[in-house]
């Protein structure tokens, strides 16, 4: 491939380039994804123009990295970041070098690319490729390998090593051996010990994103990364599960792998949700020697996880807090974990399925059917299908959610019909028993929906509060 196909915004660009006399090149993923035939979304510039030569000759620039000789123009409805030819010295903080220089050619600019997918400039005039570190072949023979030097790349910042990792599960090319070996280098190791939590994250859920996320976490085990940032997980590694009943096929991390795999790809919270479901079977781990089947005379091995599920959500909000991620999405992912355990057998009555609705929320319900067909993928890499036992209980559930949606039942406090200033005006004093009252008239309406009428719940509540030998209610205060 000698050249791309340049968009006519970004030969717009160039002929305010070259009527100033500079020169431009499309550079980094925009081009790369070209090449592979994809869509590029993102736009990267780079010019022999200095920083304030693009800011005199276009009409919108913004300064963002201008210290680095970065800014951003908007032009025709886009952002479009374009950073002057640049060579680089000396990265002691593990991720901006020390020295910057504009007397550059664009092949040094190229040079310090981190990847040689990443290091191809195409022109903006007539989209000719400029290719000096092969990354064409290494797209071609899918591979990633950095320019030059893999330990010096990767020395200079310390993400990344996590890139190529992430990279190689979101385009599944494998990372070229010495690229991949020198991620374990001592000195690299520390280098991406280096590097914030905040930067972790970001790259964490880029994989996430991935089709298979496991590709890249296997290779995050491999090279000893997954054990630095997330050893909660890691230590699920040779924690076995099979026993004689056959529901797992896999240990406790490879099961938490395949399940983050079998997530909806689109939806982070039950990606992450399906990746540390079970990290507390480490922990919660029992044996015991059981009858099997039941009346068998057979005595055989079981194991067992209980209260693994409450484990799993505490570790799951811990480590997510500690990658910096925002407290809503901590919140939802450690109350999905919590509940994944809960089992419809397609005998719950319509009581059992309103109190199911109140502690799972109704705007979690649709994640937690997720989390569920995510588990079930993770123990033998089976999808579950349209017509399966799984997928007829789900399906039974859902109908009965539905029916009681549609009829508007009582499903939180606020639903109930009567409130504090009702009961604290019959009489009942405030204070924490009548909180306890109106709780006991939510149960009360959960089992029976009927029930959520106000002269019926106002007459339980005096008598709740007589029992109690609470103040007298006056029976004969307004309602």
């Amino acid at each position: 491939m000698k050249s791309i196909k340049i968009p006519s915004e970004l030969k717009k660009m160039n002929e305010i380039f070259e009527r100033n006399g500079f020169e431009a090149f499309l550079v980094g993923g925009a081009v790369r994804d070209e090449i592979m035939g994809k869509k590029a979304s993102d736009w990267d510039v780079t010019t022999n123009a200095r920083p304030e030569d693009v800011m005199r000759i276009f009409h919108k620039v913004i300064p963002t990295g201008i210290a680095h000789g970065t800014v951003t123009v908007h032009l025709l409805g886009h952002e479009i970041e374009v950073t002057t030819y640049r060579a680089e010295a000396g990265y002691s903080d593990g991720r901006h070098p020390d020295s910057v220089s504009f007397d550059a050619t664009l092949e040094d600019d190229l040079s310090r690319r981190d990847f040689t997918m990443n290091a191809i400039a195409a022109s903006l005039a007539d989209g000719k490729l400029v290719d000096p570190f092969g990354g064409i072949g290494d797209i071609q023979a899918k591979i990633i390998r950095t320019v030059g030097n893999a330990r010096e790349r990767f020395l200079e910042d310390g993400l990344r090593p996590i890139r190529a990792i992430r990279f190689s599960s979101q385009l599944e090319f494998p990372i070229e051996d010495e690229t991949f070996r020198a991620i374990s280098d001592s000195d690299v190791q520390e280098k991406i010990c280096s590097i914030s939590m905040e930067r972790f994250r970001d790259e964490f859920v880029k994989i996430l994103s991935s089709k298979k996320p496991s590709i890249a976490l296997k290779r995050m085990e491999d090279c000893g990364i997954l054990a630095k940032f997330m050893p909660e997980l890691s230590e699920c590694r040779g924690i076995e599960q099979t026993d004689e009943r056959g529901f797992h096929e896999f240990d406790v991390l490879d099961h938490n792998l395949f399940a983050c795999d079998g997530a909806p790809r689109e939806n982070l919270n039950v990606r992450l949700a399906a990746l540390f479901h079970d990290i507390g079977k480490k922990d919660a781990k029992r044996e015991e020697t059981k009858e099997f089947p039941k009346g068998s005379g057979e005595f055989v091995k079981i194991v067992h996880f209980h209260g693994h599920d409450k484990l799993s959500s505490e570790k799951s909000a811990e480590i997510l807090a500690r990658l910096k991620f925002p407290n809503a999405t901590i919140e939802r992912v450690s109350h999905l974990i919590r509940n994944h355990m809960t089992f419809f057998d397609g005998s719950w009555s319509d009581a059992t399925v309103r109190r199911f609705l109140v502690r799972i929320r109704p705007e979690c319900v649709d994640d937690l059917f997720d989390l569920w067909c995510a588990d079930m993928y993770g123990k033998h890499c089976v999808p579950v299908v349209p017509g399966s036992d799984a997928a007829k209980r789900m399906g039974l559930l859902r109908d009965k959610i539905r029916e009681i949606e549609e009829s508007q039942n009582a499903l939180s406090l606020k639903d109930l019909k009567v409130n504090g200033k009702d009961l604290i005006a019959a009489g009942i004093p405030a204070g924490k028993h009548l909180g306890m009252i109106l709780g006991e008239l939510f149960q009360c309406v959960l089992d029976d929906p009927a029930m959520n009428e106000k002269e019926r719940l106002m007459e339980l509540a005096r008598n709740l509060a007589e029992s109690w030998n609470l103040a007298n209610p006056d029976s004969s205060a307004s309602e």
